[in-house]
């Protein structure tokens, strides 16, 4: 007896079921059918959207599990081949005081180690950034704003080795993102506190 699939690409069968009209195992029969796993990512993703009528985000998202569960890519592994790590954390900090803590070199230094040895390569004000890393590889970060003084961040860092590097550069990200929501939030409290009223 054949296992069913209740979960691929970090998605349920019942999540994909309902955005797209069918479960994980009607798919993969469906692509098996086609032998889709001779086809490039692009190929699979462009016969669910054109002929099978999978929303396109869906679609991308079917493809990815399909190519996880047959072997084809492996998880963390982007349709170009390349592996990614990825975090975020939304922290209670105006946005314009997270981007800055992220551009300003000298506030980098104090929450990311060894950030004196990144390069900037692009910087969009509020909304991005990209960067060189140390050894050569890519970070970039989105920003946005959650509501009063609440944002995120959220980090991919991009052109890595393998799965050994991905859950480095996960656990990297998260233990630095939890640096920065601890001295960001921490300094908010302390402003709080020295703006409450003076008992007499």
């Amino acid at each position: 007896m054949v296992k069913q699939v209740t979960k691929a690409g970090g998605i349920s069968s019942e999540a994909v079921q309902a955005k797209t009209g069918k479960t994980w195992d009607e798919w993969f029969k469906i692509l098996d059918r086609e032998g889709a796993q001779q086809w490039s990512h692009k190929e699979i993703a462009a016969y669910l959207y054109d002929k099978c009528g999978c929303p396109s985000w869906w679609s991308q998202m079917v493809t990815v599990g399909y190519e996880q569960e047959r072997g084809l890519r492996v998880k963390h592994q982007l349709c170009s081949g390349e592996f990614s790590a990825s975090a975020s954390k939304t922290i209670a900090t105006p946005l314009s005081v997270l981007y800055k803590n992220w551009n300003d070199e000298e506030l980098r230094t104090k929450w990311l180690p060894k950030s004196e040895k990144i390069t900037v390569r692009k910087a969009n004000l509020n909304k991005s950034m990209r960067f060189t890393w140390t050894d050569g590889t890519s970070v970039e970060v989105n920003f946005w704003n959650k509501g009063p003084g609440k944002s995120q961040a959220a980090v991919q860092h991009r052109k890595l080795e393998g799965p050994k590097e991905v859950a480095q550069f996960k656990n990297y990200w998260t233990k630095a993102l939890t640096k920065l929501q601890e001295m960001l939030e921490a300094g908010a409290n302390t402003k709080k506190s020295n703006l409450s009223p003076k008992k007499k």
